[in-house]
């Protein structure tokens, strides 16, 4: 067992404000993994369709530039717009 695992009956000697701060911590990690997962996937989406060519100087041209800016502000921007949605449904 490595150890970072963690046992049931370790968590069961924890206080009740341990436990809850527990749950806190990996909620925000989770989040924080999430969060990750989409830049990851928003910087991913963005290059294959913004940089169709090599990078000649180190940096991206002034096209490739805009396009990658414009790319991530409308995924931000849709997700903004679809977060709003939802909470509007519920």
């Amino acid at each position: 067992m490595s150890s970072s695992q963690v046992n049931e009956s370790d968590i069961e000697r924890l206080t009740d404000k341990d436990k809850v701060e527990l749950r806190q911590f990996l909620a925000n990690e989770e989040q924080r993994a999430q969060i990750q997962a989409q830049t990851h996937h928003v910087t991913q989406l963005c290059w294959k369709k913004c940089v169709t060519g090599p990078i000649k100087q180190g940096t991206l041209d002034r096209s490739e530039e805009s396009c990658m800016s414009n790319c991530v502000d409308r995924f931000f921007d849709l997700s903004l717009f679809t977060m709003k949605h939802i909470q509007k449904r519920t």
